[in-house]
């Protein structure tokens, strides 16, 4: 098992990021290093995504579980062999919401898989501060 994991405190409700957080084109033009995302971002969905830190290849998705505004949990791949599961976690403190992106890498080839992966925190690290730059800004 391998986890990539990031923080931010968020000036705003659960609920301003949480909007953000499921409007894609909100995610795709606010800097957050996504360059492609099209489906619908709702329970049981199948979503298409391609990242700045992998361009020219898209990622299907299903996002498995939404608890609005608190929690959503994106998945690929096959979990026995090789598959990733991101959580998306906000939780309201003291001046605003704790935003807390997760990914869990498992399965038989990952050993092999993860050598050949770019890093992901610099990618983790620009969603987190570009999720908090367009909540913020929207004030």
């Amino acid at each position: 098992m391998k986890l990539i994991e990031v923080r931010r405190m968020i000036a705003a409700d659960p609920d301003d990021v949480w909007r953000v957080l499921t409007d894609p084109k909100r995610i795709v033009s606010g800097g957050l290093g996504v360059l492609r995302l099209e489906g619908s971002i709702a329970a049981g969905q199948r979503i298409r995504l391609e990242s700045a830190v992998a361009p020219g290849r898209v990622f299907t998705l299903t996002v498995e579980q939404v608890a609005v505004p608190r929690l959503m949990v994106w998945s690929s791949g096959v979990p026995v062999i090789f598959g990733g599961r991101r959580a998306f976690t906000l939780t309201p403190k003291s001046g605003g919401t704790e935003f807390y992106m997760a990914e869990v890498y498992k399965g038989l080839m990952l050993p092999l898989i993860w050598r050949s992966m770019p890093d992901m925190q610099p990618s983790f690290e620009q969603f987190a501060d570009g999720l908090k730059h367009l909540v913020e800004s929207a004030r």
